[in-house]
């Protein structure tokens, strides 16, 4: 729990975990390298998906030269601003991490920041997260990675469309697109091409090439290649497949063709990927690593 009173101002750029706030009482500023700031209100939730450096401060921000870290006032409790004025501001906040093989796929597939206004069912699964946190209960992090998951879900979910920007939950949330991406992400060992993925949209392919493009960033063969080369170092993470199970697996007719296409993407070959990261490959099959 944050408590904040009078002008007040917080910056942190050592983070390396996805962070949210809910805002309970007051208000508050938050601002993201380039972006204006946004205003938080009580009810509020904002998540933070990759956040290398935010401020926050009071509804007016405190001269330059202010900022500090806040000051622990109890078990969980931190006051930002003149330690003895009234509290004008409490938010919950909190950080979780993925747990995801490839963490960067999944990030440059979210929005950079996702700004909730006055949803009630975050805001009550926040504080469920947040009593789970400081409690010693059994089965204490399996219950938190399952709420967190909840509310990555719920908070991508409750984001206003048209404030999402180029990315995963933009496609989803047209459901012509949205068939044409469980065909990308369910289906990875049968052969892709832009024209069956315009007819399982119901588009014409040059209407559903744009409108992929302009909705996800890449054009959908670009997507579709990242999507499968993510599945095949998440199978190399695991271990023990050859490089012709994993080819058979991501919609590459040999290993050769899956070795060179995953060359051609990473730098680096299978097994040497797999050596760098702590994976094992078989090589039963003979194939070069």
């Amino acid at each position: 729990m944050i408590e904040a009173g009078g002008r007040w101002q917080v910056t942190r750029s050592d983070l390396s975990t996805p962070f949210y706030a809910a805002i309970v009482e007051g208000c508050a500023r938050l601002t993201l390298p380039g972006r204006a700031p946004v205003t938080l209100k009580a009810g509020d939730f904002v998540l933070v998906p990759a956040p290398d450096r935010f401020t926050m401060t009071s509804a007016v921000p405190p001269p330059p030269g202010t900022a500090r870290l806040p000051l622990e006032t109890g078990p969980g409790v931190f006051r930002l601003g003149p330690r003895d004025g009234p509290v004008e501001m409490r938010a919950l906040v909190g950080h979780c991490r993925f747990a995801a093989a490839d963490k960067a796929l999944l990030l440059s597939l979210l929005p950079e920041m996702i700004h909730v206004p006055g949803q009630e069912r975050l805001m009550t699964l926040v504080p469920l997260i947040h009593d789970e946190t400081r409690a010693d209960r059994p089965a204490r992090t399996m219950i938190l990675d399952r709420l967190l998951e909840v509310l990555m879900i719920e908070a991508l979910r409750s984001s206003p469309g048209p404030e999402r920007s180029a990315g995963l939950m933009r496609g989803l949330s047209d459901p012509r697109l949205a068939a044409a991406l469980h065909r990308i992400h369910g289906d990875t060992g049968s052969p892709l091409s832009v024209a069956a993925l315009a007819r399982a949209a119901g588009l014409s392919r040059s209407t559903f090439f744009e409108r992929f493009r302009h909705a996800l960033g890449a054009t959908p063969m670009d997507y579709a290649t990242a999507w499968r080369m993510a599945v095949a170092r998440d199978l190399i993470l695991r271990g023990g497949l050859t490089n012709a199970e994993i080819a058979d697996r991501i919609g590459y007719g040999s290993a050769s063709a899956f070795g060179m296409a995953f060359q051609r993407h990473e730098g680096v070959s299978p097994g040497q990927f797999a050596q760098r990261h702590g994976g094992r490959m078989s090589q039963t099959d003979g194939a070069p690593l």
